[in-house]
């Protein structure tokens, strides 16, 4: 498409320049009157002098516009990138009498792939790092936390009530504190290792289901949940990990329920080529203000008293997602339940209508 500032020239055969438009002053430096008359060679880097002859000898060939990317000379020697369109200029007799050029500056555009491709590197190698870092650190830090653990619980049991009630006020904080370290190293882990490695397969969404449903099996009699759920298609994933997915999901509706028993309900729709998942709770809801901050590693919204856990577990399951492609987003009001939604892509090898219907 013609933009106003596209830098149009037209040459005959053997380069010499016939004219010059205000774009093409602007871009190269060059009033109209100094090129008009002189070799096309003017701005052309020496090492693509070569390219002049092929152009010419390809458009007398052709019929058609050639387009190539290369480099141009302004008036003060510097070095430009270009898109350049070059199109045939033919008498009546169809002989070729000339070239027409339509060229526009791609160097910012080009400076801003590079930049950018350069700062998706970056942050690959960045998160790559810290994902090592986690790891290690998580995983180093285990053993001498489970030797405090053990000593401070060994002191409990030892010496609760044979000091004073501050004592065992102390003791208990200490054997409270360990045990929370303890599980936020755990968890720790558990994100460094959402959304690695291992090929993409083919995912049966009811047998992960089924499998979360049976992790989750003590938490569904304790708080007579009920959990009902669709046609479950077949998508391509990691299998643990939509299994993991699933059971975050539906442990945190049995979580964060009202006074009644948690209901559940799991569905799923085809949109472009992916599934989007929803799933829908009657617990207590969220704030519109914390709806994005949920998904952050280790955020809580209520104290430890009343719902257990470190606050890492939907952080796991937003990193799932994107681990596949996806997005997760959550639906909610403060008192009316939550509805979390997430894309996961389609499995190729198989009929788009391709679902499995399984009893929760």
């Amino acid at each position: 498409m013609l933009n106003s500032n596209d830098a149009i020239i037209s040459k005959t055969p053997d380069g010499i320049i016939t004219s010059w438009n205000a774009a093409a002053e602007e871009l190269y430096g060059y009033r109209a009157e100094e090129a008009i008359g002189r070799h096309i060679g003017l701005i052309v880097p020496p090492e693509k002098l070569g390219e002049l002859g092929e152009i010419m000898a390809r458009l007398g060939k052709v019929t058609g516009t050639q387009k190539i990317e290369t480099e141009r000379l302004t008036r003060d020697g510097r070095r430009i990138e270009v898109e350049v369109r070059i199109s045939p200029i033919r008498n009546a007799s169809g002989k070729l009498i000339g070239a027409s050029s339509i060229a526009h500056d791609i160097g910012e555009t080009r400076r801003m792939v590079r930049e950018l491709a350069h700062t998706v590197d970056n942050l690959a190698k960045s998160n790559a790092e810290l994902e090592q870092f986690a790891y290690v650190a998580s995983h180093d830090l285990q053993e001498p936390l489970r030797m405090v653990a053990s000593y401070v619980q060994l002191i409990a049991q030892r010496y609760e009530g044979r000091l004073d009630n501050d004592a065992d006020e102390f003791i208990g904080f200490a054997v409270d504190g360990a045990n929370r370290m303890k599980n936020l190293i755990a968890d720790l882990l558990k994100y460094s290792r959402a959304g690695r490695g291992e090929a993409f397969t083919e995912v049966n969404t009811a047998t992960a289901l089924e499998e979360a449903m049976a992790n989750l099996q003590f938490a569904l009699r304790e708080t007579a949940a009920g959990v009902t759920h669709d046609v479950m298609p077949r998508i391509s994933g990691i299998p643990p990990q939509i299994t993991e997915l699933f059971q975050n999901l539906i442990g945190n509706a049995l979580k964060f329920h009202g006074p009644d028993p948690p209901r559940v309900h799991i569905s799923a729709r085809r949109a472009d080529a992916r599934w989007e998942f929803s799933i829908a709770d009657n617990g207590i809801g969220i704030a519109p203000e914390y709806r994005g901050k949920i998904f952050e590693i280790f955020r809580r919204l209520h104290g430890r008293g009343k719902y257990p856990g470190t606050g890492i577990g939907l952080a796991i399951c937003r990193k799932i997602v994107a681990h596949h492609g996806g997005e997760i987003t959550v639906d909610s009001a403060e008192g009316q339940g939550a509805t979390f939604r997430f894309t996961l892509p389609e499995y190729v090898g198989s009929d788009p209508n391709n679902c499995v219907a399984t009893s929760t």
